[in-house]
């Protein structure tokens, strides 16, 4: 009693299981209060992943109070909030998980900085990845730009146990005012398509955990093959939980091995997927402009449209190509798209429309709650051909036939799209629900017409890019 208390600044690390800078902050044996401030780079997210940040603090508000504390909340400039919470408080250290992004590192380091001149330890911890970016490297001692490799170097690295969940957690004498929740107001971008969303969470560490145990307890088996398949349950869901920090990256990495030790075949492939995301948080760190810019410079004098008529048709879900508007309106109606629908959607748009990758970055940002900015970056720059991809850029997902491999029974774009069918299920009925009214969109409307021959927009990419190829 008596001690100076510590502050455990809470980000993107919603859970009390495997969270490192939670298990420094308590190692002090002083009194921990917990803080989440609502400063501009929250405030800078899109709609729908801000919305699910407010439902995750909100469930961890809860969890902490099963441990005889609470979550602090406040607004403003992150500096400006901790060192008024120290003043209030006495508090003595600040402890943080790290993040990757450009946004966010130059803000922790103004936070740090600031603290420390003041006297203040600030310490920041790892706990978002399995491995620190600076940390995995190629015999050069140079950072890695090609998947193969990377996953080579670190399939057989220990990432490090993880610190069970306290039991209980020491309370200050005191505690400091808190913000209410409700008044920051983050889901009001989301307008009506909250309702429709909501069902299809996952919110919290304890879902999250019982997420990956049913997964690796069923479907890790034929992961290799169902992940492929958007018209069955067959991938882990966990991408909504990892990057609000509901779930640890070790927690998930340790369920994966020990499956794949029991000879469960999807479970390396399972792994794998799990290391991209570390690998495009390796190339974010490393190669920041990924998030604004072409990571290949020479296709920053690439023919992209900025948007148009034929881009809106895409954000609607009303390309006339099947399988693109059936992820879309997936998006739409749960917050989440199929990860094969992400990569046919995205090359959809960078090729047959010749649209920037810019423009579907952007939209994701807003429409995804599992949005993450080192994947989104990656994932987009992957499909468009102007990131760090092997493969040149003539590849062109042809969505048609994609859809005939992976979709053989129908069952996505029935599940998605309303209007080709007499008796359109109630999720396809949903999008409908969902989507701004400004759109004017209803299900008795007629199906398009494709805005773009398939054929017509792969041979109008492919000359672009021979174009741009010859002129360099």
């Amino acid at each position: 009693m008596g001690m100076a208390p510590v502050l455990w600044w809470v980000r993107r690390d919603l859970r009390l299981n495997d969270n490192p800078a939670l298990t420094a902050a308590l190692a002090s044996g002083a009194p921990v209060i917990p803080v989440f401030i609502c400063d501009p780079v929250l405030d800078a997210l899109g709609a729908a992943p801000k919305w699910r940040f407010g439902l995750g603090v909100e469930a961890f508000a809860r969890t902490l109070e099963t441990r005889g504390s609470r979550l602090i909340l406040r607004r403003g400039d992150a500096l400006q909030v901790l060192r008024d919470l120290v003043g209030e408080t006495g508090a003595r250290a600040v402890h943080w998980t790290r993040q990757y992004d450009p946004d966010q590192i130059a803000r922790d380091s103004a936070v740090k900085a600031g603290l420390k001149d003041a006297g203040i330890a600030a310490e920041s911890h790892s706990g978002h990845l399995l491995f620190e970016p600076w940390t995995v490297a190629t015999g050069a001692g140079a950072f890695y730009k090609v998947y193969t490799p990377f996953w080579k170097t670190v399939r057989e690295r220990d990432p490090g146990a993880s610190a069970a969940a306290p039991t209980r957690m020491e309370a200050p004498e005191v505690w400091p005012d808190s913000d209410e929740l409700a008044d920051w107001g983050l889901g009001e971008q989301m307008r009506r398509g909250r309702d429709v969303v909501r069902p299809y969470l996952t919110l919290g560490e304890e879902a999250a955990l019982h997420r990956l145990e049913a997964f690796i307890a069923g479907r890790v088996a034929d992961y290799d093959r169902a992940r492929d398949i958007p018209g069955v349950e067959g991938t882990s869901g966990l991408s909504e939980n990892l990057t609000y920090g509901e779930i640890g990256p070790r927690t998930v990495w340790a369920a994966g091995q020990r499956a794949l030790a029991e000879g469960k075949p999807g479970a390396e492939t399972f792994l794998k997927e799990l290391v991209w995301r570390e690998f495009s948080y390796h190339l974010l760190f490393h190669t920041p402009h990924i998030a604004s810019g072409n990571w290949r410079p020479e296709w920053d004098t690439f023919p992209w449209q900025e948007g148009g008529a034929e881009a809106e048709a895409w954000k609607q879900g009303r390309t006339g190509v099947r399988f693109v508007d059936a992820a879309m309106r997936e998006m739409y109606v749960t917050g989440r798209m199929h990860n094969r629908g992400r990569m046919i959607v995205a090359s959809y748009l960078t090729k047959h429309l010749m649209t920037h990758w810019k423009v579907g970055l952007k939209w994701f940002e807003d429409c995804l709650v599992d949005w993450d900015p080192a994947a989104n970056a990656m994932g987009w720059q992957w499909a468009a051909g102007s990131g760090p991809d092997a493969a040149p850029y003539f590849r062109v997902f042809n969505p048609d036939t994609q859809l005939d491999k992976f979709d053989r029974d129908g069952a996505y774009q029935k599940a998605w799209l309303a209007e080709p069918y007499d008796q359109p299920s109630a999720t396809a009925l949903s999008y409908f629900e969902a989507v701004p009214m400004s759109w004017g969109l209803t299900p008795t409307a007629t199906y398009p017409e494709p805005i773009v021959a398939l054929d017509e927009g792969r041979q109008r990419a492919l000359a672009a890019y021979q174009a741009r190829k010859t002129a360099a």
